[in-house]
């Protein structure tokens, strides 16, 4: 069951909300993802626990396990750039501790976890359609689950609480308070156009990614993502690790001096990553916020992520892009490359 709405970051609100989880609640979500993920939790009232990641680049289940407290209520791995989580072992932990799975597979549509689609597998998931995701609406989002109680929720949620019962909207009763998260028809008919494509989409990207992919492995020092056992990617991203920061941060900006674009070192970047998000760090908002998220935040202001910077330091994920020929495939990679030798050597 699916309910489309307007953009990732509503699916990702409605989904936390159609579960129940709001004031003082704590989520776990990993030190890398986007800031829509603190946003979300944030929007409810709830507090956001960020945790390192490992070598899959997403939720490391080791730091889950240490961030568990009496007042966490959900784990919600992110699924960036195109790969996934532990979804085993995150499940399990769900399980132990009677927590709520949510999977934020914004940056995933199209991978797969032992055969299931990611969105499908925890308790709520969640997908992002904006215009540089694999299918597009324009912009819009879709919350997933198999559980008829937070389908309901999310449905009436996102509608101002309407609960869409006969065919007078006028006449429709609210069973609880909502907000306007609607999609548009529009918008909605364009993704439903894209889905269609979705396999083709998947397809092509393999393609590309395994022509750069296999050239980046004749360097011995290039090392790859871990995707978890059964997992297969949606090749929307290739990331991959250097030896250090220091060698990473040269080739990135060897990449943007010899025209390649697309290829992100989210170490220093704004919108990604735990260490420039001086933002949240510093509660930087427009009106007050409870006590409870004051004082439940209090630990961003001199916690560190020593296991985080030593993956996102060393790591490059570079976009894959359905619109390259062959030739420009292979072009790019035999660039990437050269940098990258230029770089070690």
């Amino acid at each position: 069951m699916h309910n489309l709405v307007s953009s990732g970051t509503a699916a990702v609100t409605i989904a936390l909300a159609s579960a129940g989880i709001g004031a003082g609640d704590e989520v776990i979500i990993p030190t890398f993802t986007f800031v829509a993920s603190f946003e979300a939790v944030l929007m409810l009232g709830a507090i956001p626990i960020l945790v390192d990641i490992d070598d899959t680049l997403t939720l490391d289940p080791e730091a889950v396990k240490k961030a568990i407290t009496p007042k966490t209520k959900a784990i919600m791995p992110v699924h960036m750039c195109g790969s996934m989580a532990n979804l085993d072992a995150l499940q399990s932990i769900c399980k132990t501790h009677n927590l709520i799975l949510i999977e934020d597979s914004s940056q995933a549509t199209g991978a797969t976890y032992k055969g299931k689609p990611l969105g499908s597998i925890g308790d709520l998931g969640c997908l992002s359609l904006d215009y540089v995701k694999i299918i597009t609406c324009g912009e819009g989002g879709a919350v997933l689950t198999n559980n008829e109680s937070y389908y309901k929720n999310a449905d009436h949620f996102s509608d101002h609480g309407h609960d869409h019962v006969g065919n007078d909207r006028g006449a429709e009763t609210h069973p609880f308070l909502g907000y306007n998260f609607r999609i548009s028809e529009l918008h909605a008919a364009v993704g439903l156009a894209q889905l269609r494509r979705l396999d083709e989409f998947v397809s092509i990207q393999k393609k590309n990614y395994t022509i750069i992919r296999e050239a980046l492995s004749t360097i011995p020092e290039v090392t790859f993502r871990t995707v978890p056992e059964g997992g297969e990617e949606s090749y929307s991203f290739l990331s991959f690790f250097l030896p250090d920061l220091e060698i990473a941060r040269k080739v990135s900006e060897a990449f943007r001096e010899n025209g390649i674009d697309a290829c992100f070192h989210y170490y220093d970047n704004n919108w990604h990553y735990i260490r420039e998000w001086q933002h949240l760090k510093d509660l930087k908002t427009l009106y007050p916020l409870s006590a409870e998220i004051e004082e439940g935040l209090q630990y961003l202001k001199t916690k560190q992520f020593p296991q985080s910077d030593h993956y996102i330091g060393r790591n490059i994920s570079c976009l894959i892009k359905l619109s390259w020929t062959e030739d420009e495939v292979k072009e790019r990679a035999r660039k990437m490359v050269r940098c990258i030798n230029e770089e070690l050597s």
